[in-house]
């Protein structure tokens, strides 16, 4: 019996066909309740290594474990049923070389029914994103800012402010789309560089913190409902969380401290005998 794709599912595919489109809409989730809210408005969900800031409290995404993606990635597969799921590579799961990544990838889509996978590096990782391709493995690119290199690049720092550096991102962003990714995140550069890049490659940009010539944008759900404690600059914050949930959280102690118990009138209570 053949196996087919769900019909209503966007496929890999499906974005790389956006190119110089409608701009592609993306954000990050980590939870099925999350992912379900966002599923409606979304072309993509990025369960991203970003988890390890915004739900375990690492100041960078190093520490992230192939183990705590999946679990996530299967959390959020459970709420979202027409985007397309797209799962971080955490570092240490992909570098050491090709084997390595399509061993980790493989477990990833395999473990979480997930759509495709995105790494992140540019032309020194051309060869792993055509080796997973070419065996079956939708692989978006990430370049620009890569938070998994942080310790390189002395911190998150905006990218490409010089004409080398600049020169050096367009040939890994081309670099990206030769070996096969249907699409690449382009993160922290500055605004001239995302349009040139954008008009550049093939396959659709999705930027953060780029430019609005990109093809697409994808923020940290946290940062833009503000919960995050430490949103990036150029983030708009279309919420505020973190504000509504202190406010809630202190209603409900004040009233529990004035045994005002907001379930009181539908405790259970035992029958009189």
């Amino acid at each position: 019996m053949s196996i087919k794709p769900d019909p209503q599912r966007i496929t890999a595919a499906d974005i790389g066909k956006r190119k110089g489109g409608t701009p592609i809409v993306a954000l990050t989730a980590y939870h099925a309740h999350t992912a379900a809210i966002l599923d409606r408005a979304v072309d993509f969900i990025l369960v991203g290594d970003s988890l390890g800031m915004v739900m375990h409290g690492f100041s960078t995404t190093i520490p992230v474990t192939l183990d705590m993606m999946i679990l996530q990635a299967q959390a959020v597969i459970r709420g979202a049923r027409r985007a397309l799921v797209v799962v971080d590579m955490p570092f240490g799961s992909y570098e050491e070389g090709p084997a390595q990544a399509f061993r980790s990838a493989a477990r990833v889509m395999k473990e979480t029914g997930c759509g495709a996978i995105k790494l992140e590096g540019g032309a020194r990782m051309a060869e792993t994103i055509r080796f997973l391709v070419e065996r079956g493995v939708p692989v978006m690119g990430h370049v620009g800012l890569t938070p998994q290199a942080v310790n390189v690049l002395g911190g998150f720092r905006v990218q490409g402010r010089d004409e080398a550096r600049a020169d050096a991102i367009v040939a890994d962003a081309k670099a990206v789309a030769e070996a096969g990714a249907f699409a690449m995140v382009l993160e922290g550069v500055v605004e001239p560089l995302a349009k040139r890049i954008t008009a550049e490659v093939p396959v659709p940009v999705i930027g953060i913190g780029a430019s609005a010539d990109c093809d697409g944008q994808i923020l940290v759900l946290e940062d833009m409902l503000g919960l995050s404690p430490d949103v990036p600059k150029f983030v708009r914050r279309y919420g505020s969380l973190a504000d509504h949930i202190a406010e809630a959280v202190d209603a409900y102690a004040a009233d529990v401290r004035e045994r005002r118990f907001p379930d009181a009138d539908h405790v259970y209570k035992p029958k009189a005998s």
